[in-house]
């Protein structure tokens, strides 16, 4: 965004999305996304690596019958896709709660200085 030295945007100016990026409710942003992004994400692959881990190299427990035919590797690797939608289901929840509503304001800002 363009500014005059009050701080104030320049009408017929051409967004300077730069300036937009480093703002402070924008950085704020990014840091909520990342804060709640990456630990799931990274808690989510040491998960999935133990359990390929696990099945390579743990047969014996991995094998262990818990009910009939159903084993431990089985229960473990059925419930990668219940973590999966899981986490899927937390992400949507806290975009729509977090995320969404700052997005959609800065969307509009943007918007409305365009076409001033």
């Amino acid at each position: 965004m363009a500014h005059d030295d009050t701080g104030t945007h320049v009408p017929g100016t051409a967004i300077d999305y730069v300036a937009v990026e480093e703002s402070p409710t924008f950085v704020e942003h990014k840091r909520r996304h990342r804060r709640f992004v990456f630990p799931l994400t990274v808690a989510f692959l040491v998960w999935y690596f133990a359990y390929v881990l696990l099945a390579d190299y743990a047969h014996d427990f991995m094998s262990i019958k818990v009910i009939g035919n159903i084993n431990i590797g089985l229960l473990l690797g059925l419930s990668q896709f219940v973590t999966t939608f899981a986490i899927t289901t937390w992400y949507v929840s806290f975009a729509n709660r977090k995320l969404d509503p700052a997005a959609e304001k800065f969307r509009t800002e943007l918007e409305e200085i365009e076409r001033s």
